[in-house]
């Protein structure tokens, strides 16, 4: 899976605003009813303030009649930017590798 360098992708929780609630007329309320979730987490999620867990993921996807892993992989990939991106990032560029990379080596 290719991750943006460039840009963070889409936050599932925008993918959510625009995609879903905007077009349909649905309130974070009405929502919050229908997948039986607190406002709050519904809140959270659209502003990138809370991670989508598998429940949530679940309960969209009934809902909107998508697979859980739509909402998941967008997760994972905004989740992986801020690692790669954030304050971690320097971090993580002190780890080296112990293994060998797999591509071949040029001879």
């Amino acid at each position: 899976m290719r991750i943006p360098t460039h840009q963070p992708p889409i936050h599932p929780g925008e993918i959510l605003q625009e995609e879903f609630l905007k077009p349909y007329h649905i309130t974070t309320t009405e929502l919050a009813e229908k997948i039986e979730l607190s406002v709050e987490q519904i809140d959270a999620f659209i502003k990138a303030q809370q991670s989508i867990s598998t429940d949530m993921a679940l309960r969209l996807s009934r809902l909107f009649g998508t697979s859980p892993e739509l909402w998941l992989n967008g997760q994972m990939k905004w989740d992986i930017w801020l690692m790669l991106h954030g304050k971690q990032a320097n971090q993580l560029d002190k780890i080296k590798p112990i293994v060998p990379l797999l591509s071949p080596q040029p001879s």
